[in-house]
């Protein structure tokens, strides 16, 4: 279903683009569930971007497999990462992660493979904004 990250205005957004062909993506996928998990219901959200998978269904089995339980958009041809003001993200790099602050400004970005430290590192200054 559709979605907008305008939705989450007030929340802190981290946006992870992956795919379930990318084998950095398949290392930190548990990392970014535990995260979600431990920070659910506390302003902050996560949400998948999936690209260049062909079909839904290895995006679907890769979410199952890491416990991915926030929600994820489906992006075969890397067109959601185009919106992004040019330089924000690299359709060549993946997985990409940006931190979005309360206001909806890029707070962090990671082009890189994280780990649940490296990501709390990212998030929890952000959080503590007021």
């Amino acid at each position: 279903k559709p979605l907008d990250v305008a939705d989450y205005k007030g929340k802190v957004v981290v946006i992870n683009v992956w795919g379930s062909w990318c084998g950095p993506c398949r290392e930190e996928a548990k990392y970014f569930s535990k995260v979600s998990q431990a920070y659910e219901g506390k302003g902050l959200q996560f949400v998948g971007i999936n690209t260049r998978d062909t079909s839904t269904t290895p995006a679907v089995a890769f979410e199952k497999e890491h416990g991915i339980s926030y929600p994820s958009l489906y992006d075969p041809t890397g067109k959601l990462m185009l919106r992004f003001k040019k330089g924000t993200l690299n359709p060549q790099l993946i997985p990409s992660t940006l931190v979005i602050d309360k206001d909806g400004k890029v707070a962090a970005r990671a082009l890189e493979a994280l780990d649940d430290t490296t990501l709390l590192k990212m998030v929890k200054p952000v959080l503590a904004e007021k």
